[in-house]
């Protein structure tokens, strides 16, 4: 951390590396008004940290010894967000930053939330409520680290330690031991022994937690760079059987779990397809669980599709078909499940071990739909009921009867065959095709 000189004056200014410069130029600006008005002002956190570990900083949060009525009145652009705990948002070139009073927190609720909040003078006293040493960390202007806990040491030791006892840290907030397995999975960490051991001591506080934020967590940590660091954790510990809707570590395949790392960052949801089938969840199964996890509907139904596709081509390699056939199978499973789960399946396929298959026969039908399921996809000529040069209405018209279920049975027909390659895809053939079809249901 460097300091700057302008107009012979030391201003303070740090030397952010991973932080937008405007961003640390605005918030800077934060801390010398609060400080030109007497009040201590520090940064404090996660970017304090992040800054020491080389990450990228995308927030800036500050604290200080000022009461929120008075950050207010300092500041005329700012939201009361959480008057309450002490937080004032303050608005900064178009930046937002979130300025915390210093605090000590007592009487957590339901192992989650304090249910008094006392404001307090000495920055040290608001760095001891905090989780761990690592987030402990405040600066000030001139660059001056606060580390009452040996953060800094931590960080170097690349390790995950609680501040003061790891029992009273997460008995105030149970979240706090995905957290802290979520950190040593991002960041590639060791937790400290007496942290660890208060986290299996503790886990069964995790069924006091909204299943949506321990979904947040999960989420964070299946998106780093280590997902593999952070689910060894969780299976050794059994941390999650534990939450609202628990997941049973025995039922993993350990064979099936290291390359989930390999799915590159724009691949994180089939991370999820991967780890669901090393638990050997069916779709069904899957999206019953991720229901109860919060998912978003979007982000649960790529999830699942993946399994789907799984469970399709399983069932068809145990027949004995030739490669004919088995385009045929692979085209159909493509319409059932959508292009794009058929494609996310064949992401995934190349990172799974060989052989897993429990007939030779089998095996041979899975290796020659892996061979050629692309080309074969990239050969359908229809993929969905709108592709097809004949309605709904088109057939109705033709055959002078009644709507019904019979309809849609018979537009599928017509879209599988298509797809396949049995029929061309033009008007006079799909007609012809109808007509021959009702001409066989009256014989």
């Amino acid at each position: 951390m460097i300091k700057q000189q302008a107009s012979n004056e030391v201003i303070g200014l740090v030397q952010w590396t991973k932080v937008d410069l405007e961003m640390a130029e605005q918030s800077e600006q934060v801390l010398l008004k609060l400080n030109e008005e007497g009040y201590d002002a520090f940064w404090v956190g996660g970017c304090v940290r992040d800054e020491l570990l080389g990450r990228n900083v995308d927030d800036m949060d500050i604290t200080t010894s000022a009461s929120p009525e008075q950050v207010m009145e300092l500041f005329a652009d700012c939201i009361p967000t959480g008057l309450q705990h002490g937080t004032v948002t303050v608005r900064s070139g178009g930046y937002y930053f979130e300025v915390t009073t210093f605090r000590t927190e007592s009487e957590y609720k339901d192992n989650r939330r304090p249910s008094e909040v006392q404001f307090v003078k000495d920055i040290k006293e608001d760095l001891q409520r905090r989780d761990f040493t690592m987030n402990a960390l405040a600066m000030d202007r001139n660059g001056t680290i606060v580390d009452p806990f040996g953060g800094q040491v931590d960080i170097r030791e690349e390790r995950v330690r609680c501040v003061g006892a790891a029992s009273e840290r997460f008995g105030e907030d149970a979240l706090r031991m995905l957290r802290c397995v979520r950190f040593a999975s991002v960041f590639d960490f060791n937790i400290a022994y007496n942290t660890w051991k208060g986290l299996v001591r503790q886990r069964d506080l995790l069924q006091h937690i909204a299943m949506e934020r321990v979904r947040t967590e999960m989420v964070k940590m299946m998106a780093g760079p280590h997902p593999l660091r952070g689910l060894e954790l969780l299976l050794r510990s059994n941390t999650l059987e534990y939450v609202k809707a628990p997941v049973q570590g025995s039922r993993f395949n350990q064979n099936l779990l290291p390359q989930i790392g390999d799915l590159i960052e724009d691949d994180v949801l089939l991370r999820w397809s991967l780890l669901l089938i090393a638990g050997q969840y069916t779709k069904d199964e899957a999206d019953a669980l991720l229901r109860k996890w919060t998912f978003s509907n979007d982000d649960r139904s790529r999830i699942t599709g993946v399994l789907q596709v799984e469970e399709l081509i399983k069932t068809v390699v145990q027949e004995d078909k030739d490669q004919v056939a088995l385009r045929s199978e692979w085209i159909v499973a493509v319409l059932t499940c959508g292009r794009r789960a058929a494609a996310d399946w064949l992401k995934i396929q190349p990172l799974l071990p060989s052989g897993i298959l429990h007939s030779a026969s089998a095996e041979k039908s899975y290796q020659q739909i892996l061979a050629n399921a692309a080309e074969w996809s990239r050969s359908m000529p229809v993929h969905e009921l709108k592709d097809l040069q004949i309605t709904g209405e088109n057939v109705l018209g033709q055959l002078q009867r009644k709507g019904g279920p019979w309809l849609g049975q018979l537009m599928k027909y017509l879209l599988r065959e298509t797809a396949i390659g049995n029929i061309a895809n033009q008007h006079e053939a799909l007609t012809a095709e109808v007509k021959r079809v009702a001409a066989d249901d009256q014989a």
